[in-house]
């Protein structure tokens, strides 16, 4: 099993960057599921992954971001749970064969509200312990729950994910609040590190919603209240709609110029999330380990 401890012993690791634009830039839809790509299309995606590891990235994520039962479900794909999952593990590891680079599989909300009385809790911890098994049946390094907005929910997640025994890292949006600092159900940081340690995460952190500047001041304040590792992917700056498609402007250079101020916050993972590509995990790597 991964020693995450070990990991991080000699730095920040690198993650990966985003996913969506690099399929979409390969052919995937707009508003198609990306995860079944992992059957129709898996060299694409492990071009995708491939490009990461070349650039540098020392985990990288896997394709199985919607792959619950709900997700998939909506896009009548509801009975190919075990093998969506167990594709995106398997294209990942192709990926880093031969690499030290670790695979973190991925699992993103359901998309379905807790709140809203949607579905029961017991419904939704089914679904991710489903998804959870089989990522880890095809020798993942660890689980990465991410992009979650509702704390309840991504609890469930990480429970149901601990039960593999692999590392479990959690990963919350925070882009709520005047200050951008809460998730969409009002958590602060504190609150999150303090209920995701309670559901037994190893990592702690957040992913997309803004812009590396504000993921700074939110590492800052994890690391204040937490001695767990920290994981951080920022989006490419603030998105902006250009005639109908999602733009993002941020250049790598200046992306990978702030992210030495989140080491110095406490961040032991740190990555991109939407917006961010191969070069921007490029000028992270030349950016922070000559700093190491």
């Amino acid at each position: 099993m991964l020693d995450i401890t070990s990991f991080i012993a000699n730095g920040p690791v690198i993650l990966d960057g985003g996913w969506g634009t690099q399929l979409q830039q390969r052919g995937l839809e707009v508003g198609a599921h990306p995860d079944l790509w992992n059957l129709t299309a898996p060299e694409q995606v492990e071009q995708v992954a491939q490009a990461y590891v070349e650039a540098g990235s020392q985990v990288i994520l896997t394709n199985t971001f919607g792959a619950t039962k709900f997700t998939l479900q909506r896009h009548g794909y509801g009975d190919k749970v075990a093998e969506v999952n167990r594709v995106g593990v398997e294209i990942s590891k192709r990926a880093t064969s031969g690499t030290p680079a670790k695979v973190f599989a991925s699992m993103g909300p359901t998309g379905v509200m807790l709140m809203m009385g949607e579905v029961k809790p017991e419904q939704l911890y089914e679904a991710f312990r489903e998804q959870a098994s089989a990522l880890a049946t095809v020798g993942a390094d660890a689980i990465v729950v991410e992009t979650m907005s509702d704390p309840a929910e991504a609890e469930l997640a990480v429970k149901a994910a601990k039960t593999t025994g692999l590392p479990v890292a959690v990963s919350l949006v925070f882009d709520s609040g005047k200050n951008l600092d809460r998730t969409m159900m009002g958590t602060t940081p504190e609150q999150a590190v303090q209920r995701m340690t309670d559901a037994g995460a190893d990592i702690i952190g957040s992913n997309c919603g803004q812009g590396i500047d504000g993921f700074i001041p939110i590492c800052r304040r994890m690391r204040a209240v937490t001695t767990l590792p920290l994981w951080m992917k920022a989006n490419a700056g603030l998105p902006e709609i250009v005639d109908g498609s999602t733009v993002y402007r941020q250049l790598p250079e200046v992306f990978a110029e702030k992210a030495y101020e989140l080491v110095e916050a406490g961040a032991n993972f740190i990555g991109g999330c939407c917006g961010t590509s191969p070069d921007f995990i490029r000028a992270l790597v030349g950016s922070i380990q000559p700093n190491l």
